[in-house]
């Protein structure tokens, strides 16, 4: 990979992340977007956009899509997903738009990568018009997630415990963030999103990726072993989770 895209860990990922998770998040996708009354000619900001499935969908749905992500390949592999869309650089605490420029700000699997959550949904509302909607999307708490089963297995393995449920995973994390920043939530939900993997090698590649060869070869049959109840009779893989969503509109 050109050296460009080693400017931060997402950037060397990005690739195998795009293969195996990219449309990972897609059943969460059709109740935020009709919650935040997103359609055709709506200005839309996806942040953390990553590969850009979700621009793409949006484009699909005649929506005026844009996106940001910190990371430079994640927003070159999006600008050729969902060409024609503005995808740039940023983080969500300072979002590179001016003020007002959306409708909706839709952000999936993001908020909580976040350092600064009450400056990210400052930023949030900055960029979006008076009463425009954000839409928040992620992990649900792990007792919801089959591909938690192979997570524990794997902290087992290095003797580790697997980590704690973070605040925004759990039943009112999201609604209660949004509310104590001063947004009007107007609905959310639990959502099942399974993940599929056609055989050993795709579920070993995308619950490893990003690590070396000499990890994936130790930890491989961690991974086969600890999905052995998920495996279907023609070798294929199916484990259901869970994100959460919330969508609200902006007090400004």
């Amino acid at each position: 990979m050109p050296s460009t895209h080693r400017d931060d860990p997402w950037s060397s990922v990005a690739d195998d992340w795009g293969r195996y998770w990219g449309g990972f998040a897609r059943p969460v996708w059709e109740p935020l977007l009709t919650t935040a009354a997103i359609g055709s000619g709506t200005r839309v900001l996806d942040v953390g956009c990553g590969t850009g499935e979700l621009l793409e969908h949006l484009q699909e749905r005649g929506a005026r899509p844009a996106g940001v992500d910190p990371a430079s390949r994640m927003a070159e592999l999006a600008r050729a997903r969902a060409i024609g869309s503005d995808v740039r650089l940023g983080d969500f605490e300072q979002l590179p738009f001016d003020d007002g420029a959306f409708d909706a700000l839709l952000a999936v699997n993001a908020l909580q990568l976040t350092e600064d959550q009450e400056r990210a949904l400052a930023e949030a509302a900055r960029v979006l018009v008076p009463g425009g909607t954000i839409g928040l999307a992620g992990w649900a708490e792990r007792g919801r997630n089959d591909l938690d089963v192979i997570n524990s297995a794997l902290a087992a393995a290095d003797e580790e415990e697997p980590p704690d449920d973070g605040p925004l995973r759990v039943e009112g994390g999201l609604t209660d963030l949004l509310r104590g920043a001063g947004w009007d939530v107007l609905d959310g939900g639990v959502v099942p999103v399974p993940w599929t993997a056609r055989h050993d090698t795709d579920l070993v590649r995308g619950i490893l990726f990003g690590e070396d060869s000499s990890t994936i070869a130790d930890l491989a049959p961690v991974v086969v072993a600890a999905a052995a109840p998920f495996r279907g009779p023609d070798g294929t893989y199916r484990l259901v989770n869970a994100f959460r969503w919330a969508v609200a509109r902006s007090w400004r």
